[in-house]
């Protein structure tokens, strides 16, 4: 009870939802208590196990195995929509907005496959189609290329009307030996890893 009314725990809430909501909705949800530091795992499990042939429980029970904390670092629909296209496509999973430091300035990957050194932009019309940005991504991708990553954009168009072309060609390019060796740094880069709050 809070004030005298009563509350639920985030894990009941989660169930509850689950019975109403979209699965895409509830995924949203899980990763939601997971960025403002309220998931456990445990909770759920338990509340799972204690409401077992209610509605809902199935979907909590799915969600929770497809969570994934890379959903967490997504910014916008189309880098949820992107993610969740790698996995459809069953490519190697990416790093998830990742900041780098190229040639001295920090610039931040939307996708990055650090082995194949590769980096995917996901593109929308409104942020990345202004002059100004259209020019800041070219000179930023310039950089990027100096310092050994190959660097490919893709569209809301092709991740939904163009999966499979798509992962056709991030599949290729996963496979190529990329121009500098994993372990050598190249001259021109350091890497900044995330580190974990």
């Amino acid at each position: 009870m809070v004030g005298g009314v009563p509350r639920t725990t985030v894990a009941r809430t989660l169930l509850d939802l689950a019975a109403v909501v979209t699965p895409g909705e509830l995924r949203n949800a899980v990763t939601q208590t997971e960025v403002l530091r309220i998931f456990d795992l445990t909770a759920m499990r338990e509340v799972i196990s204690r409401n077992r042939g209610r509605r809902g429980v199935a979907r909590l029970r799915r969600a929770l195995g497809e969570h994934d904390p890379r959903d967490e670092r997504t910014r916008g629909k189309l880098e949820r929509r992107f993610l969740a296209f790698c996995r459809r496509a069953n490519l190697p999973l990416p790093e998830v907005n990742i900041p780098l430091i190229v040639d001295g300035l920090q610039v931040e990957a939307d996708f990055l496959w650090r082995d194949a050194r590769l980096i995917v932009e996901s593109d929308d019309r409104r942020s990345h189609f202004t002059i100004t940005a259209f020019e800041k991504d070219r000179r930023r991708d310039q950089r990027l290329k100096i310092a050994g990553w190959e660097v490919i954009r893709c569209t809301w168009r092709q991740v939904s009307d163009d999966p499979t072309g798509l992962a056709r060609v991030i599949r290729i390019l996963i496979a190529r030996t990329p121009d500098t060796p994993t372990g050598r740094k190249h001259p021109y880069m350091e890497e900044k890893r995330p580190v974990d709050p």
